[in-house]
């Protein structure tokens, strides 16, 4: 198979773009943040690509699905995800500040699909479980909510840092000089949580009524059910301001333990991932 491979070398293009975002912030340069959102761009193109050419590769072997059905592919489709919702945000936003911080979170989540002990590659069968088009509309809706509230915890992140020195009555850094008022912040974590929050909703309807085609049950309490559900609790506050940064960056914390704790953690349904 090709599209391992080109996984890989997004990887590398993708670690290379977040230097390209930290060199951007820490020199202040307008030349390189038009660099580290080009290779962005590019490299996005190839991630979408290696996805493409993995599904059709899927199909060549007879097998024929989507590429959603493992852990491996849904760490590159969640970190293709994240990358595209921050390019996104910052063509609407004309800048360029937030890639620092939420391009990492697109690197990580490849690299530990391409480089961890334990995760395969190979294109498999399906489950019979997995043998539905509830499969494409519950990842989907899931990980695009989740790629927002990534972006959510990286400009909560900015802005308790940004609030700090407000607070503190210090003077802008040359770096922090580049992000916008924490009031706008505030307003970002707050966008960026009500575009995910009514994705999750949808990607946690779209599971119960898979869950009934599947087992027979909508709901089993099974434990990544109950911490999907826990996690929208979290994002379920009208708050804003500290308290909603806060909130953002535990509501993240709840999301990583959802995907990666049913499967290493605890035992259930969803173990299979």
């Amino acid at each position: 198979m090709i599209s391992p491979k080109i996984v890989s070398a997004v990887t590398f293009l993708y670690l290379l773009c977040t230097v390209l975002y930290f060199n951007y912030l820490a020199f202040r340069s307008e030349r390189l943040g038009k660099i580290a959102g080009g290779a962005s761009w590019i490299t996005l193109l190839i991630h979408t690509a290696a996805i493409s050419l993995r599904w059709v590769e899927s199909y060549q072997m007879g097998i024929g699905h989507a590429p959603l059905s493992n852990m491996y592919e849904s760490l590159v489709f969640f970190s293709w995800c994240i990358v595209g919702l921050n390019l996104l945000w910052e063509w609407k936003l004309k800048s360029r500040f937030l890639g620092a911080f939420t391009m990492p979170f697109g690197f990580l989540f490849i690299a530990y699909a391409s480089l961890a002990p334990g995760i395969s590659d190979r294109i498999d069968p399906l489950i019979p479980a997995l043998q539905s088009n509830w499969l494409h509309a519950h990842v989907i809706t899931c990980f695009i909510s989740y790629a927002s509230f990534a972006l959510s915890c990286a400009i909560s992140i900015i802005y308790l840092m940004k609030l700090r020195k407000e607070e503190k009555g210090q003077k802008e850094t040359r770096w922090t000089a580049l992000f916008p008022s924490s009031e706008s912040l505030d307003g970002l974590v707050y966008k960026t949580i009500v575009v995910g929050f009514p994705l999750l909703t949808l990607g946690i309807v779209t599971g119960a009524a898979w869950a009934n085609y599947a087992w027979g049950s909508y709901w089993s309490w099974d434990p990544k059910e109950t911490w999907s559900l826990i996690t929208w609790f979290v994002y379920a506050r009208e708050w804003r301001g500290k308290r909603t940064a806060l909130l953002s960056i535990i509501g993240f914390a709840a999301v990583i333990f959802t995907y990666f704790g049913v499967n290493y953690v605890l035992s259930g349904l969803h173990s299979y991932a």
